[in-house]
């Protein structure tokens, strides 16, 4: 009896295991939320490195427009976030912020005003596990301090 009841309490921790690195396995994706300031709901956020595609989801819960306090999301490797954060300026509203052609961006979303969503995917490919990614706005003096760190696990 006392063996049956060892065996079961063993075979339901080997269940929650296989269900908590499943779940693991199926975050593909990232949900941040902004509002009518300069900040992402979250300073932290992972993906795991055995997906294949990879979706940004962005959702601005404020109400001021595009024009005025715009958002987007913007993922790059660490070292080079602040060179394409610069870079973007020149590329305007109308380009998002983000420098056409760049390489050094693995993803972006446009930018987006109150009330509004966007959505965007890119290969998970693109990121390789234990390497540094940050993520930002890169709207006129957002990605001083609207950034946070993309962990892949």
């Amino acid at each position: 009896m006392r063996t049956l009841t060892l065996l079961i309490l063993v075979l339901a921790l080997l269940a929650f295991l296989f269900a908590a690195g499943a779940a693991r396995a199926d975050n593909c994706s990232i949900d941040l939320k902004v509002g009518d300031s300069m900040k992402f709901d979250q300073r932290t956020v992972s993906v795991s490195s055995t997906c294949k595609s990879i979706t940004i989801h962005l959702a601005h819960q404020g109400q001021m427009p595009a024009q005025s306090m715009g958002h987007n999301v913007v993922i790059t490797s660490t070292d080079a976030f602040q060179s394409v954060a610069n870079d973007g300026l020149k590329a305007g509203l109308s380009g998002n912020y983000v420098p056409p052609n760049d390489k050094r961006v693995i993803a972006s979303t446009k930018i987006i005003g109150g009330g509004e969503k966007t959505t965007s995917s890119f290969a998970g490919s693109l990121l390789k596990p234990g390497a540094a990614y940050t993520f930002f706005c890169s709207a006129p003096g957002h990605s001083s301090v609207m950034r946070g760190q993309l962990l892949v696990e």
